[in-house]
């Protein structure tokens, strides 16, 4: 089936719209039971990918003579590696500078998640139709962004009685007044909440507007929507990065203060 035949039929409205998560296998441990995603799979697989990269960069810095200035691509990388470490200094203190290679792990994760949602295709249904196939970003699925939201929550918990101990965490709690300890203790929880669901519903809202497009505009969009892309897969993906990332370090180091 050829693109014509891929527009024509999009034109005539016979394409389907799926936005839906798909459980792939169901994990039954005791009592509980796991649901493993399409969500998930796509999360696994940026990792091994991730994890690739990071193999390949590992030997090509082997290569690199310290004495000549980067080129090309290991020059965009040292770029992003200062942009990082300049961020993680500004936000959380010379004494905190450690946390660089985390937060750039958090952030190239979250970043390639985001941009996933890029990748559209055309499937044909069998029944003389097609469904237009968007790869549904995994941060647009909520199990995935409170994940590393609770890793984030932790790293606050863990730290902060790292710095101050059991009894100075305990006492941070009833500042300023006794009273106000249980709204500390809303706005302790409120922190993972509000991170896990501002980056899912940036990255979800994108992609249902983009596919509602993609449906009733055909022959528009088409033509139209790279700009639109730009906007709601590149533009906002990277900045919803970089928001969850900052927000992150601002409440570890808050923590830690």
């Amino acid at each position: 089936m050829n693109l014509n035949r891929l527009l024509w039929l999009a034109a005539a409205g016979e394409e389907e719209m799926d936005f839906n998560i798909h459980v792939l296998k169901r994990i039954q441990i005791g009592n509980l039971e796991f649901a493993f995603t399409n969500s998930l799979w796509y999360a696994m697989w940026i990792c091994i990918f991730l994890i690739i990269f990071a193999v390949i960069i590992h030997f090509k810095l082997k290569k690199v003579d310290p004495l000549k200035p980067p080129k090309g691509f290991m020059n965009l990388l040292e770029m992003a590696v200062e942009f990082l470490h300049k961020n993680t200094i500004d936000t959380m203190g010379k004494q905190n500078a450690g946390f660089t290679s985390f937060y750039g792990c958090f952030m190239f994760y979250i970043l390639i998640c985001n941009l996933a949602g890029m990748l559209v295709w055309f499937v044909p249904n069998g029944a003389g139709g097609i469904t237009i196939s968007f790869m549904r970003p995994p941060t647009a699925d909520l199990a995935v962004t409170l994940s590393m939201a609770l890793i984030t929550f932790f790293m606050t918990q863990g730290f902060a009685i790292k710095a101050k101990g059991v009894k100075g965490w305990l006492k941070a709690l009833t500042e300023p007044v006794a009273l106000l300890t249980p709204i500390n203790l809303i706005g302790e929880v409120a922190n993972p909440v509000s991170l896990s669901f501002r980056l899912m519903g940036n990255l979800l809202a994108g992609t249902i507007i983009m596919g509602l497009i993609y449906a009733l505009l055909p022959y528009v969009a088409y033509v139209f929507t790279p700009p639109l892309h730009f906007y709601f897969d590149l533009f906002a993906g990277v900045l919803q990065s970089y928001i969850f990332v900052m927000l992150s370090m601002i409440y570890v180091s808050g923590a830690m203060e």
